[in-house]
């Protein structure tokens, strides 16, 4: 029934938009790299009871930036009513926009949002930002930039053919030029060169989490999803889109929702224009055989692993198990937070995200590559616990490891 409706939608919502059907955009991996995103700022924090100032919010984000990650969530434009502890993500992205965290390369920041109010919220702030950050240029007279030199220094990526910054290109660091305001809504917001934003979406893989968490079915999900994506894209914006409950639902139970179904809605949110699709174990139900599973009925729908991540929770001490599943079957790009942090309001009983210091030890004792600082992701960790009151080492035991082996060997080379 759920799959006939989708397809239903979709086809309604592409002829509508004129589009062919796409896959996602994101860049294709090398097999020995994997991509960590860490969501421990958005959905570690969002299921804290406890106050959490906008300063402690910067500042995790500041230390992440530093460890050698790529993708951070930072923040979601949820109405407060439903999650109070995200009310200050404006404050934080017009932070990041004003003064980005230093950081050893480029880094994504990543900004949920449940519908076309939260859009226009985020698209506000940066448009102010990129309206200042123009009239100030303008204001300013211009300035010769000697060779070899530039407003932000980065650790230039060893991959990559280094860039000139010589004569006349040097001027390409500063922002382009605003377009006009009457046209600002269909132009690409001018975002410093050592960062980019994107919005993520979210909707439900079973009717009844979808009802209890969006308050609307999952066909309306994706109508309302299509223009969304199509917005962005216009404002020079990718777009993730998380499926939850996708092993799991709290109100139908482990084996709800069918994988087919799950397929069914990667496949039409990928027409719709989504850059990449992020399969979510919310409950942490999934199991090695149901994840394997999944992946097949995924690929068997024609979702490539460079369109996937995987999103897994540990409330039942699977997460890693289902890693490796994944990790095998070519999934190259995991979502996970720092220190274990997590749980979802809407599914009763869901404990935190596998941590980032776990993963990170996995996938380097496997010999591949995540480019992170373990040690550094490990005090990161002890520290986000220590202001959240809580003892550190109760969601990572790998960080907790990693630096008590850190400051003995240190203590012994003294």
């Amino acid at each position: 029934m759920t799959s006939a409706i989708c397809k239903r939608i979709v086809g309604s919502l592409a002829s509508q938009f004129c589009r062919r059907r796409c896959f996602a955009t994101v860049s294709r991996q090398q097999a020995d790299h994997v991509r960590i995103v860490e969501v421990g700022p958005r959905d570690g924090l969002q299921n804290e009871k406890q106050s959490i100032s906008v300063g402690t919010k910067i500042e995790l984000c500041e230390r992440l930036a530093h460890s050698g990650l790529q993708t951070i969530e930072a923040g979601s434009f949820v109405h407060p009513k439903w999650v109070p502890q995200m009310d200050n993500s404006n404050a934080i992205l017009k932070h990041i926009l004003k003064k980005p965290p230093s950081a050893p390369h480029p880094i994504t920041y990543q900004w949920l949002l449940p519908n076309q109010k939260g859009l226009d919220r985020f698209l506000a702030t940066c448009d102010a930002f990129s309206q200042k950050n123009h009239e100030d240029l303008n204001r300013t007279p211009a300035v010769g930039i000697e060779s070899g030199s530039s407003p932000r220094a980065y650790a230039q990526n060893p991959n990559e053919t280094p860039s000139s910054t010589s004569g006349s290109n040097a001027s390409s660091s500063y922002p382009s030029p605003l377009p006009s305001p009457s046209d600002s809504s269909q132009s690409a917001i001018p975002f410093p060169s050592e960062i980019a934003h994107e919005v993520s979406l979210f909707l439900a893989a079973t009717e009844s989490f979808s009802q209890r968490n969006t308050n609307c079915s999952i066909a309306e999900s994706l109508k309302r999803f299509a223009p969304l994506i199509s917005n962005a894209k216009a404002r020079g914006i990718k777009s993730r889109a998380y499926i939850s409950v996708a092993l799991g639902c709290p109100f139908e139970g482990p084996n709800s929702p069918k994988p087919t179904v799950v397929a069914d809605i990667a496949t039409s949110l990928l027409e719709m224009g989504a850059d990449e699709i992020s399969v979510a174990d919310t409950t942490g139900m999934g199991t090695a055989p149901r994840t394997k599973e999944l992946l097949k009925a995924l690929s068997a729908a024609g979702v490539r692993n460079e369109d996937l991540a995987l999103h897994f929770h540990d409330t039942y001490g699977m997460a890693l198990v289902n890693t490796l599943v994944s990790l095998e079957h070519g999934v190259r790009v995991f979502d996970a937070a720092v220190g274990g942090l997590g749980g979802c309001p809407f599914s009763p009983g869901a404990t935190g995200n596998v941590a980032t210091e776990d993963l990170v030890y996995l996938f380097e004792s496997l010999g591949l590559n995540t480019g992170i600082d373990l040690v550094e992701m490990s005090r990161i960790g002890e520290w986000i616990s220590g202001e959240l009151g809580r003892e550190h080492g109760m969601g990572s035991r790998v960080g907790k490891a990693s630096l008590a082996r850190s400051r003995w060997v240190k203590e012994r080379g003294k």
